[in-house]
């Protein structure tokens, strides 16, 4: 170290935050760093011009005379602002953003020469509290409000404190810093003087500085349009980069109605062509934004936007979609009023004010197609019976026109999940839409694997998602969006989202549903530092809930089909199926009646093991419902087509019968064997044995078991009852008593019972889940081993590549064990402790078996090793 050069070493030193360690390596660095050349230069060098005499004056050590100078003969700035902070940080109190010792580290003749430097600079300087130059520019903020003309603080006396006493901010930590820019915002014509003194204006301070610009002035006055037009005209001459971004241009255009000014001066700054970009394009997707949020049903919203489409109008449907929905919802308010016995408006005056609006913003001719994409927004009124009369009387629409609009509706109703409440009306309104639904749903909308992308393209696996049931209350609220591509014709725009592009040239911002005078209140209340990150932790929830993209008070479309359509159909195996792929706990929990403990097993829709290969498929963790039903007994499918009619499976409308609750009665009617008829199968009946636990709320399926019914014969007018078992059978034996002839034969009786359940065990459905979930598993396991093999093979020669495993696998390999142990404590609780760990369900005649032959060899050191081979054969066994 002592080696090297000063030239070497200053570099070293300037790079060092705290360079104490540094300088008492050696004696050689020491000497070196005592030069005040060389600690003038490390401020200058590391803080900048700006900031050096900031943290110069916080190392009391190192400051004396000679350093001062050579920081002022270097150009470090020395302003009048900082010499009276300094003032009130010595001798009086401590500033209120300075929270170190800072200048009092200083000697007393350190801070006099300073002091005495200032006075030859500036003059007399004023050291009171609140005289200092930053209070003098809060007060100009605090005025910004009100017209030039009644503010405290005139432009000369701002243009001399920055052109003759040198104001900046000194230090980032100086609220200034981050309130400067708001002071050109309101006097542009300081900014030269600003650069002059070494301050630079930073692009993420644009949308501060304009917002501020056209911030709604508290005096109405006259001249305000052409104040705001003369400011941001200034201040982007001065500087390029300072231009009015989409962003502030969008926030203005929400305050078309109550910041009239601002808005007249956006207007005329678009038709002299003094903005990058033009506002119809903005006002448009601004307009576009409100079709998938709840605030398009707000009143004061609904005024902005149709004064905004009257100023700009559009030819694009989504914007036709969002102004006629604002006057169907407003006049919907008047028809069906929320007071109870307050008479609205009748139809036909329903009809005749909605036409008025519509012809004084200019959207005739209204076509049938604009009733149909209004009805099925998801905002749209659920009390529909008003837009249809208007397509009645101003459409002239016949009744099989009207049942065509209103099947088309229930159809796209049926992939817009929040729109259950209008899909039940439609469906209790019109009988003929369950036959239609019916037959839609399982013609379109049934799944196969076939249907899913391929599990090699992940990609398409993870993008895939079902049409019905799809999740909508996790979805982040719309905030903003970015500027779309100009089109050639506006006739081309489609209802397809905005594309994600934005300029090449400009950054010109996003677009979102705040007001103007909404993020000026998020900037004040925000924290000083670090302000442009914590928009959303002081965001009013007014503004947060305004953005969601569903209603307030939806309903689940999934769940109306359940109640309508029943358990055991077609429709609600479909939207089981694609509420299982989507990932939709709420659905997939209802279905299954995990939400409520008292739905019996028959009103359940049952899970399939092909829910499990879908999922399997496509990558995905099955959710935790599916393996809690298989934990509470749920019965095991292969697919849909083993519990549902042919009829259901295709569609087929169901037949009216005039007796159907004699036939219902008929079929539900059963019988039971007498007790004279004893049957061997009632001794092999598996019991529970009167020490063990009771089983649990979860396995509230499989834990009791009891016996098949049997249909009655014909001409049997006998009524017979249960057999008594064993486990029913009353004990009249006195314990400790003489009679042991009696408690020998119950006690041969148990262990026969035992032994006869023991003989033939019965496959439950649990085993039937663990051993057709084995089988899957493994079948994915070795699709993940192959795939490893390739891309280890692809790999460089001696890299170790890691490949993780899918979450299906993941998932499966964590619940599977935990399923298996049930299984394995209920068979106990059947069959007796000493029941076999092993699967006896898998035996020779199973579809999979894998053989295995252990092989022994001897290491290099003589000790034995076992391992296994496996070979290939045409049967796997799979063990539980």
């Amino acid at each position: 170290m002592d080696k090297l050069c000063d030239e070497i070493l200053q570099i070293i030193l300037n790079e060092l935050d705290d360079p104490t360690s540094f300088i008492l390596t050696s004696k050689h660095i020491h000497n070196f760093t005592q030069d005040p050349y060389v600690r003038a230069s490390y401020f200058i060098s590391r803080y900048g011009k700006v900031q050096a005499f900031y943290w110069a004056l916080g190392r009391g050590k190192l400051m004396n005379k000679e350093v001062i100078d050579i920081l002022l003969s270097s150009g470090a700035h020395l302003s009048r602002y900082l010499v009276q902070c300094i003032i009130q940080h010595y001798y009086r109190s401590l500033v209120h953003f300075i929270k170190t010792q800072w200048v009092r580290s200083l000697d007393f003749t350190t801070v006099n020469y300073i002091l005495s430097i200032a006075g030859e600079m500036y003059g007399n300087i004023p050291v009171s509290k609140g005289e200092d130059d930053g209070a003098a520019f809060n007060t100009l903020l605090k005025d910004s409000r009100l017209p030039s003309d009644q503010r405290v603080m005139k432009f000369e006396a701002a243009r001399d404190i920055v052109e003759k006493y040198k104001f900046i901010p000194f230090c980032n930590k100086d609220p200034m810093m981050a309130q400067f820019p708001l002071v050109l915002a309101i006097e542009p014509r300081l900014l030269p003087f600003a650069r002059a003194n070494g301050f630079y204006m930073d692009h993420k301070y644009r949308n501060f500085v304009f917002r501020k610009m056209f911030e709604k002035a508290a005096i109405v006055s006259e001249g305000r349009m052409d104040e705001i037009i003369r400011n941001v005209k200034e201040l982007t001459r001065l500087d390029p980069l300072m231009f009015l971004s989409r962003t502030v241009a969008a926030e203005i255009c929400m305050e078309a109605k109550s910041n009239e000014a601002a808005y007249n001066a956006l207007k005329a700054l678009d038709q002299e062509g003094c903005l990058k970009f033009e506002l119809r394009t903005v006002v448009q997707d601004l307009i576009k934004l409100f079709a998938k949020t709840r605030s398009v049903a707000s009143p004061p919203i609904a005024n902005v936007l149709r004064q905004l489409f009257i100023d700009f109008p559009s030819k694009d449907p989504t914007v036709r979609v969002v102004l006629l929905l604002q006057i169907f919802l407003s006049e919907h308010l008047a028809v069906t009023p929320l007071i109870p016995g307050l008479a609205g408006l009748s139809l036909t005056q329903y009809v005749r004010a909605c036409k008025q609006k519509i012809e004084d913003i200019g959207l005739n001719p209204v076509k049938r197609t604009d009733l149909l994409e209004v009805l099925a927004n998801k905002f749209a009124p659920d009390r529909f019976v008003g837009i249809l009369e208007y397509g009645r009387t101003e459409l002239a629409m016949s009744r099989n026109e009207v049942e065509g609009l209103i099947q088309e509706l229930a159809m796209r109703c049926l992939e817009v999940g929040c729109k259950g409440k209008m899909l039940k009306k439609l469906l209790e309104a019109y009988t003929f839409l369950d036959d239609v639904v019916r037959e839609r749903v399982m013609k379109k909308y049934r799944l196969n694997l076939d249907d899913l992308p391929m599990s090699e393209d992940e990609n398409a696996c993870i993008n895939f998602s079902a049409p019905l049931c799809r999740g909508f209350e996790c979805d982040p609220p719309v905030i903003s969006v970015l500027p779309s591509k100009p089109t050639e014709t506006e006739d081309d725009v489609s209802l397809d989202e905005p594309e994600e592009e934005s300029s090449d040239e400009f950054d010109l911002g996003y677009i979102g549903q705040d007001t103007l005078s909404a993020m000026i209140r998020k900037d004040e209340l925000a924290p000083t530092r670090g302000r442009r990150r914590f928009y959303d932790m002081y965001a009013p929830y007014s503004d947060t809930a305004g953005k969601l993209t569903y209603p307030a008070d939806h309903v689940q479309v999934g769940r109306v089909v359940r109640q309508r359509f029943g358990p055991r159909s077609g429709v609600s195996a479909v939207f089981l199926m694609h509420a299982v792929v989507n990932g939709n706990p709420m659905i997939v929990q209802s279905y299954l009646g995990l939400t409520t403990d008292a739905l019996p097993n028959e009103l359940r829709i049952p899970i399939t093991l092909k829910h499990f290969k879908l999922l399997a498929r496509l990558g995905r963790a099955p959710g935790q419902s599916l393996y809690e039903d298989i934990e509470a007994g749920a019965e095991f499918y292969f697919s849909e087509e083993d519990y549902l009619t042919p009829e259901e499976l295709t569609g087929t409308p169901r037949k009216k019968y005039k007796h159907s609750r004699i036939r219902i009665k008929m079929v539900s009617s059963y019988t039971v064997k007498t007790e004279s008829s004893p049957a061997p199968e009632a001794l092999s009946a598996p019991i529970l044995s009167s020490s063990s636990p009771p089983p649990s709320s979860s396995a509230r399926r499989s834990a009791s078991i009891s016996c098949s019914p049997t249909p009655t014969p014909s001409g049997s007018t006998s009524r017979r009852r249960l057999r008594r078992t064993a486990s029913t059978t009353k004990s009249y034996v006195v314990p400790d008593s003489d009679d042991e002839d009696i408690a020998d034969s119950k006690d041969e009786m148990v262990q026969h019972v035992h032994a006869q359940a023991k003989k033939r065990k019965v496959e439950s459905n649990m085993q039937k889940w663990i051993k057709h979930l084995t089988i899957l598993y493994k079948e994915e396991q070795k699709k993940y081993n192959e795939k490893k093999r390739r891309v280890q093979a692809a790999a460089e020669p001696g890299t170790k590549v890691r490949l993780s495993r899918n979450e299906f696998l993941r998932s499966m390999a964590a619940n599977l064990p935990r399923i298996r142990k049930l299984d394995h404590l209920k068979r106990q609780q059947l069959y007796g402790p000493d029941v076999a760990d092993e699967d006896y369900s898998s035996g020779e005649e199973d579809e999979y078996q894998d053989r295995r032959t252990r092989k022994r060899r001897k290491s290099d050191d003589g000790q034995s090793i076992n391992y296994f081979t496996s070979k290939e054969h045409n049967k796997i066994t799979v063990n539980a």
